[in-house]
């Protein structure tokens, strides 16, 4: 498997990627035996049918910030991925993004506010990943309302590689996979598997391998497809009971602590795709900035962190025979 990453720094603030909090994280999470790292940042719009992205130097990780967590893990030997995303300000999911095609006149007016915009955001990252030497460049994440333009997508793909000569992915969202049209522009299918694989909580790494064979046979239709190889550039489960059954959910707070069944989804994903070929790797979801220090706060948190809980174990064996 090539790409044996983390996903580090989502929704991280101006200088939490350098401070002391931050750096110790960053340690912790090579010490996993990652060879690659997806730096997430974000920028907003005021909503799902605003055309401005806007740049928050104030609030969001500077590129000094991205330039240090860049240079780390590269004298660390890990390969980057710099992941810029879009965000709604007022919590609508950026899947939503969208606007009516054509006015009277036939001119995508809306859309092309917002791609210039979209362009904008992109190209000043995809530079930045081009002076730091980052290895792969994300260009979009889960933009599922958007993926239909394919003509507005292909021009900035073009644009994006006149700057950034590394390797690109597209973010789409599970089960969109065959819907991207222009998924031959890039280098890398990426998706966000937060594939349900169990009916209940509790379910075993063995139970969880049923279900994974079937998402297997639809990737590899996929792949069979564009013939490019396939990244899960998002995957996770929390560490709480039935979480297997809804991986992308952060919303059920009530839900009962379960290390078990988070080391089990992990498990069961390696053990399905860790040796296919045509698979590239995984980018779990994900490491936060600032990580606890203790099995007793680790016991307390439910969250996609697996530091210091079961899936930690199982992720750094795989990762070592790998």
């Amino acid at each position: 498997m090539e790409i044996k990453g983390y996903t580090y720094g989502f929704y991280g603030r101006r200088g939490q990627y350098r401070s002391e909090q931050g750096v110790k994280s960053q340690e912790l999470m090579y010490e996993t035996g990652i060879n690659w790292m997806c730096l997430a940042v974000v920028a907003h719009q005021e909503t799902a049918h605003s055309t401005d992205i806007q740049f928050e130097f104030g609030r969001s990780a500077s590129d000094r910030d991205i330039m240090a967590a860049v240079e780390r893990a590269h004298k660390k030997g890990v390969k980057v991925c710099l992941k810029p995303m879009v965000n709604c300000k007022d919590g609508v999911w950026r899947a939503h993004i969208n606007f009516a095609d054509g006015d009277e006149n036939g001119k995508d007016l809306y859309w092309d506010k917002w791609f210039k915009s979209y362009e904008d955001y992109m190209i000043y990252y995809a530079e930045l990943a081009e002076e730091t030497g980052c290895e792969m460049l994300c260009i979009g994440c889960e933009m599922s309302g958007t993926e239909r333009k394919e003509k507005h997508w292909r021009a900035l793909i073009e644009k994006i590689r006149a700057v950034y000569k590394g390797k690109l992915v597209y973010n789409t969202n599970h089960g969109r996979e065959a819907q991207v049209k222009w998924f031959d522009a890039v280098d890398y299918l990426g998706t966000s598997a937060y594939f349900p694989v169990a009916e209940a909580g509790g379910a075993t790494s063995e139970m969880m391998q049923k279900e994974w064979l079937r998402v297997k046979e639809s990737m590899k239709e996929v792949y069979d497809l564009w013939k490019k190889p396939i990244i899960f550039i998002e995957i996770g489960c929390r560490s709480a009971h039935g979480c297997s059954t809804m991986p992308w959910d952060f919303t059920h707070t009530d839900l009962p602590h379960d290390e078990e069944e988070q080391a089990a989804f992990y498990d069961s994903c390696l053990s399905v795709f860790g040796k296919e070929p045509w698979f590239a790797g995984v980018f779990w979801w994900d490491w936060s900035t600032t990580i606890y220090d203790t099995k007793e706060e680790a016991a307390k948190d439910n969250g996609f962190n697996i530091h210091l809980k079961k899936a930690e174990d199982v992720l750094k064996e795989w990762y070592a025979k790998l």
